[in-house]
């Protein structure tokens, strides 16, 4: 261990009899960082992918609306971590606007999804109602 001119301790390794030295304070920090967020952003993309093939194949409404909800979710994550890697501020207001924008789609899709499901109750009750009417016409006769 040697001390350089601020007072801190370097750290060599000898590999070989030839010394390395160990990560030079932010240039190491900086290149593990851009691994991680690189590795992340290839996770998120194959779960992004991974989502949308949910949303297509269904089979259900619900199954679809979670599936865009998590596709958003995961594109807002995406940003940020683009922010962080290419430091650039305007990234985050983008991320809040996405963030926005997909909360605003999801409550559109989840209403427009109510609307046809109770109407389609409402149709349902009716045709049951008309087949009692039937039924009770039938007995009187």
């Amino acid at each position: 261990m040697l001390l350089n001119d601020f007072g801190c301790a370097d750290y060599f390794v000898t590999v070989s009899g030839e010394r390395i030295e160990m990560g030079r304070g932010m240039e190491g920090l900086e290149k593990a960082y851009g691994v991680f967020f690189t590795g992340a952003l290839i996770v998120l993309a194959i779960l992004v992918i991974l989502c949308l093939v949910r949303a297509i194949i269904g089979p259900r409404v619900a199954d679809r609306i979670v599936s865009v909800n998590m596709t958003g979710t995961m594109v807002i994550v995406m940003i940020a971590i683009l922010a962080l890697m290419l430091d650039e501020g305007y990234l985050a207001d983008i991320c809040l606007i996405y963030a926005m924008i997909s909360f605003l789609a999801v409550i559109v899709l989840v209403k427009v999804y109510m609307g046809v499901y109770l109407e389609g109750k409402k149709k349902e009750l009716k045709d049951d109602e008309n087949v009692v009417d039937k039924a009770e016409a039938q007995e009187d006769v």
